[in-house]
């Protein structure tokens, strides 16, 4: 694991907590954005702790940087603040998990570990503002072009594309998805591998904030359609 804070007391305190786990152990520190993007080519970490506000090159640019190479780690922000816009931009940026500094030591390592394992992590605050997002009123002018951006990026799926990514969305699982659309479990793989490519995410997370980004009706759930069992 890297991390990177521009602030070092708060790197020492986590390298102590971290490296105090037998299972995880901290490679390299930075202290910045552009700092963090050379270590990591050179430690090539399963994980990367990022901080959202640093001098310079911020968290979020940084993550979006690592996560357009080749085999990038995944990406745990962990900051002071707590926003909508930080939130969410973080997890669009391609993070999957957004946790407060002042989050109790253990629920930080529990988090480490559930990103690790390839699934997304957020603290309640930062879900309650997830949801409050994709369920508030669409009365700016702003929401209204991410709605259409995010319209204008699923308009290259096929409709059973849509379907998975609108199942996606509701936070099932592959088998999950599978019992849903009537297809096997490598059929629901095939087409999440397409919605990776298509719609240039690297996470489920992303594909759920398009979808919520678009609205129901550009991804509906499909009723009595045939299965495409392959």
């Amino acid at each position: 694991m890297v991390i990177v804070d521009d602030e070092q007391l708060v790197r020492m305190a986590l390298r102590l907590v971290i490296d105090g786990e037998p299972d995880l152990t901290v490679v390299a520190e930075a202290a910045d954005g552009n700092a963090a993007l050379a270590v990591v080519d050179e430690q090539r970490p399963d994980v990367v702790l990022m901080d959202v506000r640093m001098p310079g090159r911020d968290g979020l640019d940084t993550t979006r940087a690592l996560l357009a190479r080749p085999a990038p780690p995944r990406v745990l922000m962990l900051t002071t603040f707590d926003s909508d816009d930080l939130v969410l931009g973080a997890l669009r940026a391609g993070a999957l998990g957004f946790v407060l500094k002042d989050t109790p030591p253990p629920r930080i390592l529990d988090a480490v570990r559930t990103v690790a394992d390839g699934h997304p992590v957020l603290s309640p605050a930062a879900t309650a503002r997830v949801i409050a997002a994709a369920t508030g009123p669409d009365s700016s002018h702003s929401r209204d072009r991410t709605r259409e951006a995010a319209r204008e990026r699923l308009s290259v799926l096929t409709e059973r594309e849509r379907e998975t990514a609108r199942a996606v969305a509701d936070g099932l699982g592959n088998a999950e998805i599978a019992e849903r659309l009537r297809i096997t479990v490598a059929t629901v793989k095939a087409h999440t591998g397409s919605l990776f490519a298509k719609l240039g995410v690297e996470n489920r997370v992303q594909i759920a904030l398009l979808v919520r980004d678009a609205g129901d009706s550009t991804c509906r759930r499909a009723t009595g359609r045939p299965s495409d069992i392959g």
